[in-house]
């Protein structure tokens, strides 16, 4: 069975965006030359589901070829009817039957880049076997928080911890069967 992982920043306390949707906090950990093992993780993923909102603020700020390298699916889950482009599919149906249906499929691991809809209807489900979390050193106050309310206890277990020079820190946990 394939591997959802998460790989995600959020701020110390915990906010993945601030109001708006607005992620110009990330821009605090921006250095050239640095991707904080971003290429590592996605040469081992060949699906990607993303939120709507998080798709449009990339598409706007950085170009569909951040998702769309032409050879991953790409699952934008929406509640609006869209023509898909390229390998990007505007998914509108269950998300747990698509959850189901990719990690049953052969391939490599899936990829879960937000938003926080859809990383906690996946928590409630126990769907993420793995969490790459980089906590930026900032605290927003309010925003979007990565983790909401309502969702069953996990246990997870601790992979590794990375600094690095800009003050991020990278925490890896998988989930404890």
């Amino acid at each position: 069975m394939r591997k959802l992982s998460v790989f995600i920043a959020t701020s110390l306390d915990g906010y993945i965006a601030k109001p708006n949707d607005d992620l110009s906090f990330l821009k605090l950990v921006e250095k050239e030359g640095e991707d904080y093992g971003y290429a590592e993780f996605t040469d081992t993923i060949d699906t990607l589901i993303i939120g709507r909102k998080t798709y449009d603020y990339v598409l706007k700020e950085i170009g569909s070829s951040h998702y769309d390298n032409g050879e991953r699916d790409v699952y934008v889950i929406t509640r609006t009817e869209r023509p898909n482009v390229g390998k990007i599919k505007f998914y509108t149906g269950n998300l747990t039957e698509l959850v189901l249906k990719l990690k049953n499929e052969n391939g490599k691991n899936i990829y879960c880049d937000g938003g926080a809809e859809i990383i906690n209807e996946l928590l409630k489900n126990d769907f993420i076997d793995e969490f790459i979390i980089s906590v930026v050193p900032v605290l927003l106050g309010n925003g979007t928080r990565l983790f909401k309310d309502e969702r069953p206890e996990q246990t997870l277990e601790f992979i590794s911890a990375k600094t690095f020079d800009t003050g991020l820190i990278q925490l890896h946990y998988k989930r404890k069967k």
